[in-house]
């Protein structure tokens, strides 16, 4: 196809065209990947639960694994953002080990 010799309007429309060529396609290919992914899935005997939770174990709770010396009831549990006593106490430069619990 010579574009060259396109008009303008021309090159607009088969722009058009072609994104939504594109977007019917990645549509299509999302879903048949999807397919193959739990068929894969089916074939080994693994619940679809599993293979959607990514591994993650979701609703459960960490337990702290540091506290402020000069406050237990402070705690943290190394996840996260560092809370301001976990900062203060490293800008000091003291350890993490040091607040292990």
């Amino acid at each position: 196809m010579d574009l060259s010799n396109m008009s303008a309007s021309d090159l607009r429309n088969l722009q058009e065209q072609i994104k939504r060529e594109l977007k019917k396609r990645e549509s299509q290919d999302l879903q048949k990947a999807r397919e193959q992914i739990f068929a894969i899935a089916q074939s080994v005997g693994l619940p679809l639960k599993d293979l959607v939770a990514n591994g993650r174990n979701k609703g459960g709770t960490v337990a702290p694994r540091y506290h402020n010396p000069k406050d237990p009831s402070q705690q943290w549990t190394g996840r996260g953002r560092q809370p301001k006593w976990v900062r203060e106490w490293l800008d000091s430069g003291k350890s993490m080990d040091d607040l292990r619990i």
